[in-house]
């Protein structure tokens, strides 16, 4: 789908086209944890990667496909992959890139469960998670070392509500040539802001936030 149209006709249309048996414009929820193959051949080729399908709901499923592909038209980046939960997109954003002995630098601005799995559940993997300062670039930089893979930020850090500067990390994250993640929950799924068009790399959410339709309560 065009990337002209504008944000709101993204989010009810990206990744979808109309039932071409029925005409519906609503997207269905594909009940089904398995799938037809035509032939023995088809199935192969789908197992081998040499064409593309649905094998099993667990790896892929229509309705799935279209938020991944919907969310990633709203973030304005190539792809993405849906998960369980936005615990699990970051332990998966972060551990497709770093193995046991590597570290990456986070910020002590973050959701308190995602401190604590990345100070306590990457530990147990050998992965370090390096606190710097708040948003300090130059606190970001003295942790940074020759096992360093990534670095993470929130969009707006949870709950101080601090706003890094991105253009900065984004340089830094260039001059050692190595990934920039970022957790964008906050930033309303690419409606109040784009990490990628900031220089992120990767951008997880959470969808039980606005993406799922409910806002935050304001912090007093």
């Amino acid at each position: 789908m065009s990337q002209q149209l504008h944000f709101d006709t993204l989010q009810l249309h990206a990744g979808q086209q109309p039932d071409p048996t029925t005409g519906s414009r609503a997207l269905p929820i594909y009940q089904t944890t398995s799938y037809q193959f035509k032939n023995a051949e088809h199935a192969a080729n789908l197992f081998g990667l040499r064409e593309f399908g649905n094998i099993y709901t667990r790896i892929m499923n229509p309705t799935t496909d279209v938020f991944e592909q919907r969310l990633a038209a709203l973030e304005g980046g190539v792809a993405a992959v849906a998960t369980s939960s936005g615990q699990a997109a970051q332990f998966l954003a972060i551990t497709n890139i770093l193995e046991s002995g590597d570290n990456f630098v986070s910020t002590s601005f973050v959701y308190g469960g995602t401190y604590n799995q990345f100070k306590v559940a990457f530990k147990r993997l050998g992965i370090e998670a390096r606190f710097a300062e708040g948003d300090n670039v130059e606190s970001f930089r003295s942790k940074i070392d020759g096992k360093t893979k990534a670095i993470y930020l929130e969009t707006i850090g949870n709950p101080k509500l601090n706003i890094p500067d991105f253009e900065k990390f984004a340089a830094l994250a260039k001059e050692f040539d190595i990934p920039l993640i970022v957790d964008n929950t906050f930033g309303a799924g690419g409606y109040l802001f784009r990490p990628i068009q900031h220089g992120a790399n990767i951008v997880v959410n959470s969808a039980t936030k606005w993406i799922g339709g409910m806002e935050p309560a304001s912090a007093v």
